[in-house]
Parts: structure tokens; sequence; C-alpha cells
């Protein structure tokens, strides 16, 4: 007989154990840790405390999950409460810049706006045609100068397209050197909320 077959006897008679209860203390059983045998009792509790720590640190991990997003969307709220102050596009801009450094500790930040600053077709063309925010371990097209001399030393982008009126008005770019701050795989809601409530602000000004 195989032991898939004493298996699947097993499966199919679940009284099996409750007939011959006797052989629930006669069976041994490898130690998942060592070299020496322990009762099926013994192993079923080693196995239920094996699953308890994983799920305890699930619950770990949920938990801190919950907290660094909590102190996320409370940044978010303070860097929309700062947008209320400013009364002109320029006041916007710098306000803009000093809060996403001071709040959410970005290094580098570029913030550029058609109407000042015309983009190049291509740069036009990308943020025209991602409506949603893009990360990227490189800078896209001729983006790159826009962080002046610290511009080598970039790893990560963070691309925030700004629209207005229904239209691309400007384009937002986060950096940093580390090149995990920003990466293409990464969760881009929060990043989105910002360009939305920034394309709201500017449309009062552009």
């Amino acid at each position: 007989m195989k032991a898939e077959d004493v298996a699947q006897y097993l499966q199919d008679n679940p009284q099996f154990f409750e007939d011959h209860a006797e052989m629930l203390s006669q069976v041994n059983l490898p130690h998942p840790h060592g070299g020496r045998t322990i009762s099926l009792s013994e192993r079923q509790l080693l196995t239920l405390r094996e699953r308890v720590k994983e799920l305890e640190k699930k619950l770990h991990e949920l938990l801190e999950f919950a907290k660094e997003n909590d102190a996320l969307q409370l940044k978010v709220h303070q860097f929309n409460c700062a947008l209320f102050g400013p009364h002109d596009r320029s006041t916007l801009q710098n306000t803009v810049v000093h809060n996403l450094r001071d709040i959410f500790a970005i290094p580098h930040v570029a913030l550029h706006l058609w109407k000042d600053e015309p983009p190049s077709p291509e740069v036009l063309a990308f943020a025209d045609q991602h409506p949603l925010p893009v990360c990227a371990h490189h800078a896209v097209h001729d983006t790159l100068p826009w962080f002046g001399e610290a511009a080598e030393h970039l790893r990560s982008f963070a691309y925030l397209p700004l629209r207005a009126h229904g239209q691309t008005v400007g384009l937002l770019i986060l950096a940093s050197e580390d090149k995990e701050r920003f990466y293409p795989e990464m969760g881009t809601l929060f990043l989105q909320r910002i360009a939305e409530t920034l394309g709201s602000a500017f449309n009062l000004h552009v």
C-alpha cells in the first residue's frame, strides 16, 4: 500500500481515530527540529504553536502597516491644509515645494507649470499620457536637469502630472538619492491624491 493510499483512506474515513483512539498515543513522528520522535498529539501542538507564531507575525505586520498608513494620511492632511494660505501662483509653488520637503521629508522637489516654463514635446506627451503618478529609477526624458547640481546623485523619481480645467498644466517630480524611496511597483494612491489636490489648487491661478 502506498503512502498516498493511506492518506486518502484517512481523509475518506475521519472516524478512524475515533474508533481506534489508542493509536493516537502509539503513533510516533519525527520532531520537526531534531532527531528524536514525539507523539502525534505533541506534533499537533507544535504545529499549532508555529501557526500561532505566523499569525502573530502577520498581525504585527498589519498593525505596523496601519500605523504607517495613519501617519501618512495625517501628513497628507497637513499638506492639504497648508495650501489654503497662498493667494497667488508663485507663493503657492513655493509653499508646495517647502511643505513636501518639510512634511514628507522628500529631499528633492521640482515643480514646473507650463504657463511659466513650457516643457519639451516629449515631457508634455509623457504628462498627457499618464493620468496617474509614475514612479521610476530613472529620469524621464529631459527632466533630470530640473534638479541642478543634485541631479547626478538621484536614484528614484515620482512623476505627478498636474491637471486643471481638464488639461495637464504642469508636472511635479519628487526625487531621492535612495533607490527604494520611489520604485515602479509601489502604490501611488497618496501621490495621486496629492496631484489631484494640487491640480485643484492651481486651478485658481492657471
